[in-house]
């Protein structure tokens, strides 16, 4: 009797556990993933011709989505929360998610653009390709909004695992099934360390919302505190691979050359973001108590990974095949380095200056895509993907060669690339304000350094051609996609205090 009239009472002052969920913060995410089983279902009953419908419905998916980030400019909304702490939500979109969601989403749009005319041309599975970037660009979208560490992980998974096969989908290639390969092995044994590091950081700490997470860590017992610090140093292994850090970035150069050129640039922009985007919630949310931990860590992986890329991509030999994607491949790692400055600069002077990465990454995003887009439109009659193949572009295509030289200028951070300068300036500001000086240098340096190699490959732009000119008309979505990203580079160099207005201040929710 005691046990059956004990029921009803616990019943009565138990809280509710059902909530309402926020349909139109999650709408991004949603609609991305939904648009991707309609093409899965949609490649079952399509007839083979009528298959390059799949892509444009892919577009209109994405551009949907993206469409769906305006209603929710203001920032402050939440879903998943819990109900005994409203303050612990594991979806978050405040001004950090949907910026980043942008540069997700808008990243992926340009990628389909590129996409349509490459499935068709190399008789890629157009079902399984577009349901597999739709895929990835709905895990990249979640992460920004993930405010919980389980939710990061699967987030990271699911914007990673249909990447590895986009990357093999060339059938019959062998650098193709190489190029996945190695990128699987790799990014698996970072997920499992960052998985193990999750793990040692709920046992220390009893939670896996990131907010919760950072206020038991500022008071964690004795016994317990060797382990939470391997919890958070294990934890930021994975998200450092993403951002092909040194000494993750190995995966980099292989899986660029092995991949289908629009992939490449997908991972270059989109999948470096999932990199970026989780390192900042883990350390500056979730471990802001391990901050001098993490901080000198970060530091000198940003001065390691600026200096091997560049270096690298120095040494890049202009009639090597391959040589094009190889030089964009190392540019990203030490673009990556650069990234890294401000994350790092957050442990020593606070979160705002996460800003600096964030508008860095907008700038990069939009002039290395671009970058893959002319490569696109240039292997189209020169498919050996060489830097010598570029000797006179402007005889043969003006526009493209005058894109291709302002993305590279924007990239070198020379004018009239100003957006390019704007941010480097930015990340340099934010290096000196953290008392970081010797990193101020060491970019100083590899700016510089970076210089000849953009230079080299904008100068070889206009020299005059050799032999024969083979002009082919340019498929009008690759050229829509060299077109956008192009004018966003220059109205940004117009207006550079535009992301400046997006990324000052707080960022995340308060």
């Amino acid at each position: 009797m005691t046990a059956m009239t004990a029921l009803p009472v616990l019943s009565a002052e138990a809280p509710s556990l059902v909530q309402s969920v926020d349909w139109l913060a999650i709408a991004p995410v949603v609609i991305t993933a939904a648009v991707g089983l309609v093409v899965l279902v949609a490649d079952l009953f399509a007839a083979e011709r009528h298959k390059p419908v799949l892509g444009w419905i892919s577009v209109a998916g994405l551009a949907a989505a993206t469409a769906t980030l305006l209603p929710l400019r203001a920032g402050d909304r939440a879903t998943f929360c819990l109900t005994g702490d409203p303050a612990a939500c594991s979806y978050v979109a405040d001004r950090f998610t949907l910026v980043i969601q942008f540069l997700v989403l808008a990243g992926a749009l340009v990628t389909a653009l590129v996409s349509v005319t490459a499935v068709r041309d190399t008789r890629m599975p157009a079902g399984e390709y577009w349901f597999l970037l739709l895929s990835s660009a709905a895990g990249a979208a979640l992460l920004p909004a993930s405010r919980d560490l389980a939710t990061l992980i699967v987030a990271l998974e699911v914007a990673s695992l249909p990447a590895f096969a986009l990357v093999g989908m060339r059938r019959g290639d062998r650098l193709s099934s190489e190029a996945a390969l190695k990128f699987f092995l790799s990014s698996v044994t970072a997920t499992a360390v960052s998985l193990m590091g999750v793990s040692f950081v709920y046992a220390a700490t009893g939670s896996l919302h990131l907010t919760q997470v950072a206020d038991r860590l500022e008071d964690v017992p004795g016994q317990l505190d060797t382990l939470a610090m391997a919890g958070v140093a294990l934890t930021l292994v994975g998200f450092a691979f993403k951002t092909a850090a040194v000494p993750f970035h190995f995966w980099v150069p292989d899986t660029y050359v092995g991949a289908p050129l629009p992939i490449a640039g997908y991972l270059s922009v989109v999948g470096k973001a999932v990199g970026f985007t989780g390192l900042i919630l883990v350390t500056v949310i979730a471990f802001p108590a391990y901050s001098d931990i993490w901080g000198p860590a970060l530091a000198v992986l940003a001065a390691l990974t600026m200096t091997l890329g560049n270096a690298a991509a120095l040494r890049q030999s202009p009639d090597r095949p391959n040589s094009a994607v190889r030089l964009l491949a190392w540019s990203s790692v030490g673009q990556a380095g650069y990234l890294l400055v401000p994350i790092a600069a957050a442990a020593y002077s606070g979160r705002d200056q996460i800003g600096s990465t964030v508008a860095y990454a907008l700038m990069y995003a939009a002039v290395n895509l671009g970058a893959f887009a002319v490569a696109a439109l240039v292997a189209r009659t020169k498919p050996l993907h060489r830097i010598s193949d570029y000797r006179g572009l402007y005889a043969e295509r003006p526009l493209a060669a005058l894109s291709l030289g302002f993305f590279l200028l924007c990239l070198a951070g020379l004018p009239p690339g100003i957006i390019g300068l704007f941010a480097k300036v930015t990340v340099f500001r934010s290096a000196v304000d953290a008392g970081l000086g010797w990193l101020a240098v060491v970019m100083a340096i590899n700016v510089v350094i970076a210089l000849y190699y953009y230079l080299r490959w904008t100068a070889l732009l206009f020299r005059t051609p050799e032999g024969a000119q083979t002009r082919t008309r340019a498929p009008w979505p690759v050229a829509a996609a060299v077109i956008v990203t192009a004018i966003t580079a220059v109205v940004l160099s117009g207006a550079p205090e535009i992301i400046l207005r997006v990324t000052s201040g707080s960022l995340f929710a308060q």
